[in-house]
């Protein structure tokens, strides 16, 4: 299966030439690190900023520098600095062509879980609801299942909701889904990983079509 700089790798596949991409706290801030470097793409820190670039080298990090996720980042020539109201004015005027959030749980008609688990403290509910809303294409990256082993892809969601009906694919340890209107339909498999095991793990509608490829990372 993969391991978090795996699916970040992976869901880099995903991003095109031209896009302007949000990435979300967690695995998705990795994926500044894979996208091709023959890629026109401009990533965007909700906090404020235009055109940034991957996580600096030990050494080199600039404390006023951070994304959304309060880590140090680094920009990239002609990048842009501005307040958050102008930025979430970019992502509700939907100039963001890609999304990649984290999640806690999406259910199989794309509802997704993020922000909040009932009786723990929560500082905010952060920028994730405006993205979703707002997003032409969302990605989530997360674990299939979690520490317990339950599954975290579900026929509907148990944690309160984020968005409805807004993800579109789905990357995790063990597999590559696309959300339709019959469920989560399987595209590829994580190395080593069986169908049977995507299914184990899998608690909302899984479709399989075919033969099911495997995932190419590099």
């Amino acid at each position: 299966m993969l391991d978090k700089e795996g699916i970040a790798k992976r869901i880099a596949k995903e991003v095109k030439n031209g896009y302007y991409v949000n990435l979300g706290i967690g695995i998705p801030t990795l994926v500044a690190n894979y996208i091709p470097k023959d890629l026109d793409v401009i990533l965007q820190s909700e906090n404020g900023l235009l055109g940034m670039g991957p996580f600096p080298f030990e050494g080199e990090e600039d404390p006023d520098l951070i994304n959304a996720g309060k880590q140090t980042i680094t920009t990239l020539p002609g990048s842009a600095f501005f307040d958050s109201a102008m930025s979430f004015g970019m992502i509700r005027a939907r100039k963001v062509d890609l999304t990649i959030l984290g999640a806690m749980e999406v259910s199989d008609t794309g509802d997704i879980a993020n922000w909040k688990i009932p009786g723990k403290m929560v500082k905010g509910m952060g920028g994730a609801m405006d993205l979703v809303a707002s997003a032409k294409n969302i990605i989530v990256a997360m674990q299939h299942v979690n520490k317990a082993g339950e599954s975290k892809l579900l026929p509907k969601c148990t944690l309160p909701l984020t968005g409805v009906k807004c993800v579109k694919k789905i990357v995790t340890e063990l597999a590559v889904l696309d959300v339709t209107d019959k469920g989560f339909r399987l595209l590829e498999r994580a190395p080593g990983i069986s169908v049977e095991q995507i299914k184990n793990a899998t608690k909302g509608k899984l479709v399989v079509e075919g033969e099911i490829p495997e995932m190419k990372i590099d």
